[in-house]
């Protein structure tokens, strides 16, 4: 099995951001510290292998990476240094 068949789109990751947030994170908006392309988080690619330690964000133009979701028991560890900024509107 090669990465494209491992790629989802960033809407793969809500499950695990739901836990995290309050709010569904996928509609929210953030910049690439990189590209600084803006886009909604369930737009970026998720890269979640089955037996991996965790899932992986990256940039939809330019695949830098944007957060670092990794689930170890009753933890969650959230890394976010490929973002600029995130955005979250709050539900009517």
């Amino acid at each position: 099995m090669d990465e494209t068949e491992l790629r989802l789109d960033g809407n793969g990751g809500a499950g695990l951001l739901r836990e995290i947030f309050v709010h569904d994170m996928t509609s929210a908006r953030g910049a690439c510290a990189n590209c600084g392309a803006v886009g909604h988080i369930g737009a970026q690619h998720l890269y979640d292998y089955p037996d991996g330690p965790g899932a992986v964000l990256r940039c939809s133009s330019c695949e830098y990476l944007l957060m670092v979701l990794v689930q170890t028991g009753t933890r969650y560890r959230l890394g976010a240094q490929g973002l600029s900024w995130i955005e979250i509107e709050e539900p009517a």
